[in-house]
């Protein structure tokens, strides 16, 4: 993907919006070509829009009515979909990653957030922002398991460790205890239906619930 020049179809009423998204694709490194689709949802599935690599979708082209039925449409299609909406309310953000965005922004987030959003949906892998970090974080719904503030330390420091003697000296406990509180999160999520034998599957559902990003995990990883 790295070779290939990405494309996004953004639909959206606004067109400060789309200017806005236009100069920063275009400034991105390497740029990212956008094809404004405005307010017309036929244009994402025909011409130019049907062959974007990613859609940015407004879900609220009309006022209160959030379009959940073409986010479905969309991924149903296997379009890599990123929504990029005013709301940031935790009902609507968990809604549209439960049908399949690949990413939620609200448009407060801007470039720092949208274009690597982009680029992860590109290559069909998610992307968490800080909204939807907070959202996925304070999720109680029965799917989820209930984390301790020290679980989540020592999952967190484990996952860019090496090893579990390297959390044990960073956080002041015993390996012992580092390797009690992996087991006591790995029943949490299996008694969920969400077993987590390895670490790998681990990572996957920490990545899915918010508890790390893809960027804390390459960017603090030990030696």
């Amino acid at each position: 993907m790295a070779d290939k020049v990405i494309s996004a179809v953004l639909v959206d009423d606004h067109v400060a919006i789309a200017a806005g998204v236009g100069s920063w694709f275009s400034l991105a490194e390497p740029p990212i070509v956008l094809l404004n689709a405005g307010d017309r949802l036929p244009d994402l599935w025909t011409g130019p829009g049907a062959r974007a690599d990613v859609v940015i979708f407004d879900l609220e082209l009309v006022p209160r009515q959030p379009n959940f039925g073409e986010l479905r449409r969309l991924v149903k299609n296997r379009r890599r979909v990123v929504v990029y909406s005013q709301h940031a309310d935790q009902e609507t953000a968990l809604r549209c990653v439960d049908l399949g965005a690949l990413a939620y922004l609200t448009k407060r987030e801007g470039e720092e957030h949208l274009v690597p959003a982009v680029r992860a949906a590109a290559e069909g892998r998610s992307y968490t922002a800080p909204t939807l970090s907070g959202v996925l974080v304070t999720d109680e719904r029965p799917e989820r398991p209930s984390l301790t503030p020290r679980e989540r330390e020592v999952l967190r420091a484990w996952f860019v460790s090496s090893s579990k003697d390297l959390v044990a000296r960073k956080l002041d406990i015993s390996a012992k205890t580092v390797e009690t509180h992996i087991e006591r999160v790995r029943a949490k999520y299996a008694h969920v239906g969400r077993a987590a034998p390895t670490k790998s599957d681990l990572v996957s559902h920490a990545l899915d619930d918010g508890l790390i990003t893809l960027d804390e995990l390459t960017a603090q990883r030990d030696v």
